[in-house]
C-alpha cells in the first residue's frame, strides 16, 4: 500500500446486523468521487480490499462494502456457496444490504455523495448491476466485472439511471452468451445507458491473479485484467468526473 493512502475499518448496520467495511482514501483528506467496491462470494478478503487502495490510488474514495456481516469471511481457495447461496435466493435481502451499505458511505466524511459510482467482481459483480436495477439513490454509473446476469425478479423493474459497464470473459461458462444478450435487453427496456466489453478466450474470474481452474471455467487473463481495467478507469472519469 502507498503511503499515499489512507485506510480505516467502518462499522455500519442493516436492522439488527452489523456490518464492517473497508475505506481507502487518498492522504489528502477532504471529500472525493467515490467508488464503492463490492466483493466476490469470499467476502471481503485481502484482495478486494488491494483492489480498493488501487482505486484510491486513481484520486477516488474507495469505500468496500461488506455483504456478508462484521467477521464473516469466506475461504479465497475454497467454496463459499454457503455464505453467497442465501443472498442469491433472496435478492431482496440482498438489495437491502446493498443500500444500507450505500447510506454508509453517503455520510461518512471522505465522500462526495453527488458523485458516488460502483464496481464489483464475481458476485459483487451481480451486486452492483442490482444496485443499479434498485435505483440506488445518488448512484451515478456501476461497473461489473465476469459478473452474474440473472434478473432479481422482486418486482417489475423501473427506469435504470445510472451508467451500466459489463466486463465479460466471452468463454465465461457462468455468464453464457444467451445471458449477455438477456442482460442487454434488459437494460434496454429499462433505459439504461449501456455498454459491454467481452474479451475473447477469457473465463471466470479473468481478474483473480493466480486463478487456474480452466476446467470449472475460472481462469487469470492478465491481458483481459489489464484492458477492463483501463476501461473501468475510463468510464469512472466519464461519470464521476
Amino acid at each position: 500500500m502507498s503511503a499515499s493512502i489512507r485506510t480505516s475499518l467502518v462499522e455500519y448496520s442493516d436492522g439488527e446486523t452489523a456490518f464492517e467495511g473497508y475505506v481507502a482514501q487518498p492522504a489528502g483528506g477532504g471529500k472525493r468521487p467515490t467508488i464503492l467496491v463490492v466483493h466476490d462470494w469470499a467476502g471481503l478478503h485481502e484482495g478486494v480490499r488491494a483492489r480498493a487502495d488501487q482505486v484510491a490510488g486513481l484520486g477516488y474514495t474507495a469505500f468496500a462494502l461488506d455483504v456478508y456481516g462484521k467477521g464473516v469471511r469466506g475461504n479465497t481457495e475454497g467454496d463459499n456457496s454457503h455464505l453467497m447461496g442465501p443472498l442469491l435466493a433472496d435478492r431482496a435481502l440482498l438489495k437491502k444490504r446493498l443500500l444500507a451499505g450505500l447510506e454508509a458511505a453517503r455520510t461518512h466524511e471522505a465522500v462526495d455523495a453527488s458523485k458516488i459510482g460502483a464496481m464489483g467482481y464475481c458476485f459483487g459483480g451481480l451486486c452492483v448491476l442490482d444496485m443499479a436495477r434498485a435505483a440506488a439513490p445518488g448512484l451515478k454509473g456501476v461497473a461489473s466485472f465476469h459478473g452474474l446476469f440473472v434478473p432479481p425478479n422482486i418486482g417489475p423493474q423501473g427506469k435504470i439511471g445510472a451508467k451500466v459497464l459489463i466486463l465479460h470473459g466471452w468463454d465465461d461458462p457462468m455468464a453464457t452468451p444467451d445471458s449477455v444478450v438477456g442482460v442487454a435487453k434488459e437494460l434496454t427496456d429499462a433505459g439504461a445507458d449501456w455498454q459491454i466489453h467481452a474479451y475473447g478466450h477469457a473465463l471466470h474470474a479473468f481478474t483473480a491473479v493466480g486463478a487456474n481452474a480452466p476446467e470449472r471455467g475460472i481462469k487469470y487473463d492478465a491481458a483481459a485484467d489489464r484492458r477492463s481495467w483501463q476501461a473501468m478507469e475510463n468510464f469512472f472519469a466519464e461519470v464521476l468526473g
